[in-house]
Protein backbone atom coordinates (compact mmCIF):
# COMPACT_ATOMS: atom_id res chain seq x y z
CA UNK A 1 0.00 0.00 0.00
CA UNK A 2 1.13 3.41 -0.75
CA UNK A 3 3.53 4.89 2.00
CA UNK A 4 1.07 7.76 3.57
CA UNK A 5 -2.12 6.18 2.78
CA UNK A 6 -1.21 3.34 5.54
CA UNK A 7 0.12 6.48 7.75
CA UNK A 8 -3.11 8.36 7.36
CA UNK A 9 -5.24 4.79 7.68
CA UNK A 10 -3.01 4.82 10.86
CA UNK A 11 -3.70 8.33 11.76
CA UNK A 12 -7.51 8.02 10.94
CA UNK A 13 -7.91 4.54 13.46
CA UNK A 14 -6.49 6.68 15.61
CA UNK A 15 -8.46 9.53 15.92
CA UNK A 16 -11.96 7.86 15.30
CA UNK A 17 -12.40 6.35 18.51
CA UNK A 18 -12.82 9.50 19.84
CA UNK A 19 -15.45 10.33 17.71
CA UNK A 20 -19.21 9.98 18.21
CA UNK A 21 -20.46 6.45 17.35
CA UNK A 22 -22.35 7.68 14.09
CA UNK A 23 -19.20 9.23 12.78
CA UNK A 24 -17.68 5.48 12.99
CA UNK A 25 -20.63 4.27 11.46
CA UNK A 26 -20.26 7.23 8.77
CA UNK A 27 -16.28 6.46 8.46
CA UNK A 28 -16.88 2.51 7.84
CA UNK A 29 -19.51 3.25 5.18
CA UNK A 30 -17.50 5.07 3.05
CA UNK A 31 -14.04 3.56 3.86
CA UNK A 32 -14.53 1.38 0.46
CA UNK A 33 -14.68 4.27 -1.79
CA UNK A 34 -12.64 7.16 -0.22
CA UNK A 35 -8.75 6.66 0.21
CA UNK A 36 -7.53 6.86 3.74
CA UNK A 37 -6.30 10.41 3.07
CA UNK A 38 -9.97 11.62 2.31
CA UNK A 39 -11.54 10.39 5.17
CA UNK A 40 -9.03 11.53 7.47
CA UNK A 41 -9.89 15.54 6.39
CA UNK A 42 -13.39 14.41 7.20
CA UNK A 43 -12.73 13.60 10.56
CA UNK A 44 -10.64 16.83 11.21
CA UNK A 45 -13.09 18.96 10.18
CA UNK A 46 -15.74 16.72 12.51
CA UNK A 47 -13.31 17.67 15.63
CA UNK A 48 -13.50 21.16 14.26
CA UNK A 49 -17.18 21.68 14.32
CA UNK A 50 -17.86 19.28 17.38
CA UNK A 51 -15.34 21.46 19.38
CA UNK A 52 -17.31 24.57 18.20
CA UNK A 53 -20.80 23.00 19.57
CA UNK A 54 -19.13 23.20 22.93
CA UNK A 55 -17.77 26.03 22.99
CA UNK A 56 -20.97 27.81 21.93
CA UNK A 57 -22.95 25.37 24.21
CA UNK A 58 -24.88 23.67 21.52
CA UNK A 59 -23.81 20.51 22.64
CA UNK A 60 -23.68 19.40 26.38
CA UNK A 61 -20.44 17.17 25.67
CA UNK A 62 -18.13 16.50 27.86
CA UNK A 63 -16.08 16.08 25.23
CA UNK A 64 -16.92 15.86 21.20
CA UNK A 65 -17.81 11.72 21.57
CA UNK A 66 -20.33 13.00 23.18
CA UNK A 67 -22.04 15.30 20.83
CA UNK A 68 -25.65 13.42 20.12
CA UNK A 69 -27.86 13.05 16.96
CA UNK A 70 -30.47 14.78 18.97
CA UNK A 71 -28.11 18.30 19.50
CA UNK A 72 -27.35 17.80 15.84
CA UNK A 73 -31.52 17.91 14.85
CA UNK A 74 -31.75 21.27 17.10
CA UNK A 75 -29.40 22.99 14.76
CA UNK A 76 -30.43 26.21 13.17
CA UNK A 77 -29.33 27.75 9.96
CA UNK A 78 -28.69 30.60 12.24
CA UNK A 79 -26.10 28.38 13.89
CA UNK A 80 -24.73 26.82 10.78
CA UNK A 81 -24.34 30.91 9.58
CA UNK A 82 -22.28 31.44 12.28
CA UNK A 83 -20.20 28.15 12.76
CA UNK A 84 -19.24 29.75 8.56
CA UNK A 85 -18.26 32.76 10.16
CA UNK A 86 -15.94 31.51 12.52
CA UNK A 87 -13.95 28.82 9.92
CA UNK A 88 -13.63 32.36 7.93
CA UNK A 89 -12.81 35.19 10.86
CA UNK A 90 -10.91 32.96 13.37
CA UNK A 91 -8.07 35.30 14.57
CA UNK A 92 -5.51 32.57 14.76
CA UNK A 93 -5.01 31.29 11.12
CA UNK A 94 -8.56 32.14 9.27
CA UNK A 95 -9.82 29.91 6.09
CA UNK A 96 -9.82 30.51 2.59
CA UNK A 97 -13.37 30.63 1.09
CA UNK A 98 -12.10 27.67 -0.85
CA UNK A 99 -11.30 25.48 2.88
CA UNK A 100 -14.89 26.32 4.05
CA UNK A 101 -16.87 25.30 1.53
CA UNK A 102 -14.83 21.90 2.21
CA UNK A 103 -15.48 21.98 5.65
CA UNK A 104 -19.16 22.42 5.18
CA UNK A 105 -19.16 20.09 2.45
CA UNK A 106 -18.09 17.60 4.70
CA UNK A 107 -20.80 18.26 7.33
CA UNK A 108 -23.31 17.52 4.43
CA UNK A 109 -21.95 14.91 3.48
CA UNK A 110 -22.48 13.09 7.10
CA UNK A 111 -25.25 14.87 7.51
CA UNK A 112 -27.06 13.14 4.04
CA UNK A 113 -25.79 9.81 5.63
CA UNK A 114 -26.94 10.13 8.80
CA UNK A 115 -30.82 11.34 7.28
CA UNK A 116 -31.10 9.45 3.92
CA UNK A 117 -28.63 6.27 4.52
CA UNK A 118 -28.06 5.01 8.22
CA UNK A 119 -31.14 3.21 9.43
CA UNK A 120 -32.09 2.97 13.35
CA UNK A 121 -33.46 -0.91 14.68
CA UNK A 122 -37.15 0.53 13.64
CA UNK A 123 -35.85 1.78 9.64
CA UNK A 124 -36.46 5.13 10.21
CA UNK A 125 -33.12 7.69 9.44
CA UNK A 126 -30.70 8.02 12.71
CA UNK A 127 -31.23 11.91 11.79
CA UNK A 128 -35.05 13.40 11.62
CA UNK A 129 -34.21 16.54 10.85
CA UNK A 130 -31.10 17.58 8.41
CA UNK A 131 -30.18 21.74 8.60
CA UNK A 132 -26.91 21.22 6.61
CA UNK A 133 -29.81 19.97 3.45
CA UNK A 134 -30.91 23.76 3.66
CA UNK A 135 -26.89 25.07 2.73
CA UNK A 136 -25.76 26.26 -0.51
CA UNK A 137 -22.18 25.66 -0.92
CA UNK A 138 -20.71 27.55 -3.94
CA UNK A 139 -17.96 26.32 -6.06
CA UNK A 140 -15.11 28.20 -5.49
CA UNK A 141 -12.38 26.66 -7.53
CA UNK A 142 -13.56 27.03 -11.00
CA UNK A 143 -10.76 26.73 -13.43
CA UNK A 144 -10.50 30.70 -15.15
CA UNK A 145 -10.66 31.72 -11.06
CA UNK A 146 -7.63 28.96 -10.45
CA UNK A 147 -5.51 30.25 -13.16
CA UNK A 148 -6.32 33.62 -12.26
CA UNK A 149 -4.48 33.39 -8.76
CA UNK A 150 -1.75 31.41 -10.43
CA UNK A 151 -0.95 33.68 -12.95
CA UNK A 152 2.58 35.30 -12.89
CA UNK A 153 3.57 32.68 -9.71
CA UNK A 154 4.65 29.93 -12.62
CA UNK A 155 8.17 28.79 -14.08
CA UNK A 156 7.45 30.17 -17.49
CA UNK A 157 9.70 29.43 -21.10
CA UNK A 158 13.27 29.98 -20.15
CA UNK A 159 12.68 30.36 -15.85
CA UNK A 160 12.62 26.32 -16.15
CA UNK A 161 16.11 26.23 -17.37
CA UNK A 162 16.99 28.81 -15.19
CA UNK A 163 15.57 27.37 -12.11
CA UNK A 164 17.02 24.29 -12.75
CA UNK A 165 20.37 26.08 -13.25
CA UNK A 166 20.39 27.49 -10.29
CA UNK A 167 19.69 24.53 -8.07
CA UNK A 168 22.38 22.58 -9.53
CA UNK A 169 24.93 25.58 -9.06
CA UNK A 170 24.20 29.05 -8.48
CA UNK A 171 22.22 28.39 -5.00
CA UNK A 172 25.67 27.37 -4.27
CA UNK A 173 27.59 30.70 -4.66
CA UNK A 174 24.85 32.79 -2.85
CA UNK A 175 25.41 30.53 0.25
CA UNK A 176 29.42 30.67 0.23
CA UNK A 177 29.73 33.21 3.03
CA UNK A 178 27.51 30.25 5.39
CA UNK A 179 29.65 27.43 5.57
CA UNK A 180 26.80 25.19 6.69
CA UNK A 181 24.40 26.19 3.86
CA UNK A 182 27.32 25.36 1.64
CA UNK A 183 28.01 22.09 2.79
CA UNK A 184 24.35 21.03 2.73
CA UNK A 185 24.05 22.09 -0.27
CA UNK A 186 27.35 20.33 -1.24
CA UNK A 187 25.88 16.64 -0.40
CA UNK A 188 22.44 17.41 -1.21
CA UNK A 189 22.56 19.43 -4.57
CA UNK A 190 22.25 16.47 -7.08
CA UNK A 191 19.39 14.90 -5.52
CA UNK A 192 17.91 18.30 -4.89
CA UNK A 193 17.81 19.48 -8.63
CA UNK A 194 17.17 15.74 -9.64
CA UNK A 195 14.04 15.93 -7.25
CA UNK A 196 13.11 19.80 -9.08
CA UNK A 197 13.94 18.39 -12.41
CA UNK A 198 11.63 15.62 -12.11
CA UNK A 199 8.66 17.21 -11.20
CA UNK A 200 9.40 19.87 -14.16
CA UNK A 201 9.63 17.01 -16.24
CA UNK A 202 6.67 14.92 -15.52
CA UNK A 203 4.48 17.26 -13.54
CA UNK A 204 4.46 14.55 -10.76
CA UNK A 205 3.14 15.02 -7.47
CA UNK A 206 4.91 15.53 -4.44
CA UNK A 207 3.48 12.57 -2.69
CA UNK A 208 4.04 10.62 -6.04
CA UNK A 209 7.58 11.86 -5.66
CA UNK A 210 7.70 10.69 -1.59
CA UNK A 211 6.84 7.15 -2.29
CA UNK A 212 8.49 6.64 -5.38
CA UNK A 213 10.84 3.35 -4.98
CA UNK A 214 14.35 2.47 -6.76
CA UNK A 215 12.84 -0.35 -8.76
CA UNK A 216 9.79 2.36 -10.33
CA UNK A 217 11.90 4.25 -12.61
CA UNK A 218 12.73 2.76 -15.56
CA UNK A 219 15.66 4.56 -17.95
CA UNK A 220 15.19 2.89 -21.09
CA UNK A 221 11.29 3.77 -21.17
CA UNK A 222 11.48 7.30 -19.34
CA UNK A 223 8.95 6.56 -17.04
CA UNK A 224 8.30 5.76 -13.55
CA UNK A 225 5.24 3.84 -12.00
CA UNK A 226 3.51 5.56 -9.53
CA UNK A 227 0.32 5.42 -7.37
CA UNK A 228 -1.42 8.35 -8.41
CA UNK A 229 -3.36 10.86 -5.74
CA UNK A 230 -7.26 9.60 -5.55
CA UNK A 231 -6.70 5.79 -6.66
CA UNK A 232 -7.90 3.65 -4.31
CA UNK A 233 -6.57 0.50 -6.00
CA UNK A 234 -2.99 0.47 -4.19
CA UNK A 235 -1.23 -2.50 -5.79
CA UNK A 236 -1.39 -0.89 -9.04
CA UNK A 237 1.28 1.91 -10.16
CA UNK A 238 0.43 4.24 -13.24
CA UNK A 239 3.28 4.58 -15.62
CA UNK A 240 4.15 8.32 -15.89
CA UNK A 241 6.72 9.51 -18.55
CA UNK A 242 9.58 11.86 -17.84
CA UNK A 243 11.06 14.28 -20.70
CA UNK A 244 14.83 13.30 -21.95
CA UNK A 245 16.05 16.42 -19.66
CA UNK A 246 15.29 14.85 -16.21
CA UNK A 247 16.97 11.60 -17.24
CA UNK A 248 20.64 13.25 -17.03
CA UNK A 249 19.63 14.38 -13.45
CA UNK A 250 17.91 11.38 -12.42
CA UNK A 251 21.13 9.13 -13.57
CA UNK A 252 23.62 11.14 -11.97
CA UNK A 253 21.61 10.97 -8.64
CA UNK A 254 21.44 7.45 -9.23
CA UNK A 255 24.98 6.90 -9.33
CA UNK A 256 25.68 8.47 -5.67
CA UNK A 257 22.42 7.86 -4.03
CA UNK A 258 23.65 4.63 -2.32
CA UNK A 259 27.65 5.92 -1.16
CA UNK A 260 26.27 9.44 -0.61
CA UNK A 261 23.02 8.89 1.38
CA UNK A 262 24.49 5.45 2.99
CA UNK A 263 21.61 3.32 1.99
CA UNK A 264 21.18 0.59 3.56
CA UNK A 265 20.08 -2.82 1.24
CA UNK A 266 16.71 -3.41 2.74
CA UNK A 267 15.82 1.02 1.46
CA UNK A 268 13.75 0.82 -1.35
CA UNK A 269 13.05 4.70 -1.99
CA UNK A 270 14.39 6.33 -4.67
CA UNK A 271 14.66 9.82 -2.91
CA UNK A 272 16.46 9.37 0.34
CA UNK A 273 17.78 12.02 3.44
CA UNK A 274 20.65 10.92 6.24
CA UNK A 275 18.79 12.41 9.29
CA UNK A 276 20.26 13.99 12.39
CA UNK A 277 21.93 11.33 14.68
CA UNK A 278 21.22 8.87 11.80
CA UNK A 279 24.06 6.91 9.82
CA UNK A 280 21.95 5.58 7.21
CA UNK A 281 19.25 7.42 4.78
CA UNK A 282 15.53 6.48 4.58
CA UNK A 283 12.30 8.16 2.50
CA UNK A 284 12.40 11.21 2.40
CA UNK A 285 8.85 13.22 3.83
CA UNK A 286 6.88 15.02 1.69
CA UNK A 287 7.28 17.85 4.22
CA UNK A 288 11.18 17.70 3.89
CA UNK A 289 10.74 18.20 -0.27
CA UNK A 290 8.63 21.14 0.38
CA UNK A 291 10.91 23.28 2.34
CA UNK A 292 13.71 21.62 -0.21
CA UNK A 293 11.97 23.70 -2.85
CA UNK A 294 10.75 26.37 -0.74
CA UNK A 295 14.58 27.54 0.10
CA UNK A 296 15.92 27.66 -3.51
CA UNK A 297 13.00 29.55 -4.30
CA UNK A 298 13.25 32.08 -1.99
CA UNK A 299 16.71 32.80 -2.93
CA UNK A 300 15.78 32.24 -6.45
CA UNK A 301 13.47 35.68 -6.27
CA UNK A 302 10.50 33.58 -6.02
CA UNK A 303 9.19 32.83 -2.90
CA UNK A 304 5.92 31.66 -3.73
CA UNK A 305 7.12 29.05 -6.00
CA UNK A 306 6.11 25.70 -3.74
CA UNK A 307 7.12 22.25 -5.33
CA UNK A 308 2.66 22.30 -6.40
CA UNK A 309 3.48 25.34 -8.25
CA UNK A 310 6.46 23.45 -9.78
CA UNK A 311 3.48 20.97 -11.02
CA UNK A 312 1.71 23.75 -12.18
CA UNK A 313 4.75 25.14 -13.94
CA UNK A 314 5.00 21.72 -15.94
CA UNK A 315 1.58 21.07 -16.86
CA UNK A 316 1.64 24.67 -18.42
CA UNK A 317 4.33 24.26 -20.87
CA UNK A 318 3.18 20.44 -21.36
CA UNK A 319 -0.56 22.24 -22.60
CA UNK A 320 0.96 24.46 -25.07
CA UNK A 321 2.45 21.19 -26.66
CA UNK A 322 -0.27 18.65 -26.62
CA UNK A 323 -3.97 18.55 -25.96
CA UNK A 324 -6.43 18.32 -23.43
CA UNK A 325 -6.79 14.87 -23.00
CA UNK A 326 -3.04 14.13 -22.76
CA UNK A 327 -2.47 16.91 -20.36
CA UNK A 328 -5.10 15.17 -18.12
CA UNK A 329 -3.79 11.62 -18.53
CA UNK A 330 -0.14 13.10 -17.57
CA UNK A 331 -1.36 14.42 -15.07
CA UNK A 332 -3.33 12.18 -13.40
CA UNK A 333 -6.66 14.32 -13.41
CA UNK A 334 -9.93 12.11 -12.66
CA UNK A 335 -11.63 14.93 -14.77
CA UNK A 336 -10.74 17.09 -17.76
CA UNK A 337 -12.86 19.99 -16.12
CA UNK A 338 -9.27 20.41 -13.70
CA UNK A 339 -7.38 20.83 -16.36
CA UNK A 340 -8.94 23.24 -17.91
CA UNK A 341 -7.04 25.49 -15.97
CA UNK A 342 -4.30 25.27 -18.20
CA UNK A 343 -6.55 26.40 -21.25
CA UNK A 344 -6.83 29.79 -19.19
CA UNK A 345 -2.91 30.03 -18.51
CA UNK A 346 -1.82 28.87 -21.89
CA UNK A 347 -4.25 31.85 -23.24
CA UNK A 348 -2.43 34.72 -21.19
CA UNK A 349 1.02 32.79 -21.86
CA UNK A 350 0.34 32.79 -25.74
CA UNK A 351 -0.63 36.27 -25.52
CA UNK A 352 2.23 37.07 -24.03
CA UNK A 353 4.82 35.31 -26.44
CA UNK A 354 2.58 37.73 -29.55
CA UNK A 355 3.39 40.81 -27.75
CA UNK A 356 7.09 39.53 -27.39
CA UNK A 357 7.08 38.71 -31.12
CA UNK A 358 5.63 42.00 -32.10
CA UNK A 359 7.91 43.89 -30.34
CA UNK A 360 11.16 42.20 -31.70
CA UNK A 361 9.53 42.98 -35.26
Amino acid sequence: MNLLKVKDRMELDRRVPSMPWYVEKFINYKLPDLSPSSLLEYVRDYETFFNWMLAEGLAAGPGISKVTLEELEKLHMDSIDAYRMFLASKPVQANSRTTVSRKLSSLRSLFHYLSQIAEDDEFYPLLKRNVMAKVAIKRTHKPKDTAAKLEGKLLQEEEIGEFLRYVKHDYGLDASLNKQALSSFEKNAVRDSCIVSLILHSGLRVSEVVNLNLDDLDMKKKMVYAYRKGSNEDTFKTPVYFRQEAAADLQEYINLRDSRYAAPRKEKALFLAVANGKSEGSRMTKRAIQQMVLKYAKRFGKPYLSVHKLRHSFATDYYLRNDLYKTQEQLGHASPDTTQIYAHLTDKTMQEAIDRIRQDD
